[in-house]
């Protein structure tokens, strides 16, 4: 038995689907289920009965996953309790962060010239997780998490581009609203991947008349600019970061959409002079 199987295990517990697990540990669906079967094969249990349609955990898992969990939490421990006493820093984020991140590292390295940042890549959960066991000093995020012991601070605010495929009916408009938009399909993923993205259209939605149409959820093994180009006639919304080429950007008459992006911190952690010093480039990026 890994500790990285029991990382899938748990994944696979919190997301009961073998492809979202795989997203979220960035391998392939093929990989982490070849990891459970060894799992259960080294356990001589099964851990999942699956189907085409459902992953339902059976009683051996119930019992087992709280041990996982707190296997994992021992590692985050072990490798926080062996860490360096120098001067370093572990931030923890994603890919999308990774322009901001790196600018502000180098501003707070020039400041500290003995410092050592490190730049970690982990999926949303695992990044508060990492933080909550003091495994990582900071972790970004957009929006926001109640949690005890951790402390949410913003740091800017990011405008969302409102996408469509350059066939869409409305694509080419100066401007667009948001009742001309809600005649159209909204893709999205499922609301229990992408929470954020639903409340700000439910939010953005709120004081009008008309509600928005939306379309099937996008899968999570597919990629919202792709489902555009299948969907000439659906409209998303996407993180400013992650428009590409071939999509059109429509510009959103009135109020832009927006999402605070902000640093989670442990409430009690001593903020030393390089911590302050990278919060305060983060602040200025």
């Amino acid at each position: 038995m890994e500790l990285r199987q029991l990382t899938y295990f748990v994944a696979v517990c919190e997301e009961l689907s073998f492809s979202r697990a795989a997203v979220r540990c960035f391998i392939s669906q093929s990989a982490i289920s070849h990891q459970i079967a060894r799992l259960e094969h080294d356990l001589g249990v099964q851990l999942f009965e699956r189907s085409t349609r459902s992953v339902v955990p059976t009683e051996a898992t119930i019992r087992l996953l709280p041990l996982a969990k707190q296997m994992l939490s021992l590692e985050s421990a072990i490798r926080a309790a062996v860490r360096d006493s120098g001067p370093r820093i572990r931030l923890a984020a994603n890919m999308s962060f990774a322009t901001r991140s790196l600018s502000a590292i180098a501003g707070a390295r020039e400041a500290h010239p003995g410092a050592e940042i490190e730049f970690v890549i982990k999926p949303f959960r695992q990044r508060i997780a990492a933080v909550a066991d003091g495994d990582c000093d900071l972790a970004l995020i957009r929006g926001s998490v109640e949690q005890p012991g951790l402390t949410v601070e913003q740091l800017w605010v990011e405008d969302l581009v409102i996408a469509a495929s350059t066939a869409h009916p409305l694509a080419g408009r100066g401007d667009v609203t948001l009742t001309e938009l809600g005649k159209y399909p909204l893709l999205l993923p499922p609301e229990t991947e992408q929470v954020l993205l639903h409340n700000v259209v439910r939010h953005a939605f709120a004081e009008l008349p008309t509600r928005p149409s939306y379309g099937p959820p996008i899968p999570p093994d597919h990629t919202a600019t792709m489902e555009l180009i299948n969907r000439p006639d659906a409209w998303t919304i996407l993180y400013a970061d992650s428009a590409t080429e071939g999509i059109a950007t429509l510009k959103l008459a009135g109020r832009p959409l927006r999402i605070p992006v902000s640093a989670v911190i442990r409430s009690d952690i001593r903020r030393s002079p390089i911590l302050v010093t990278l919060l305060a480039a983060l602040h200025s990026s």
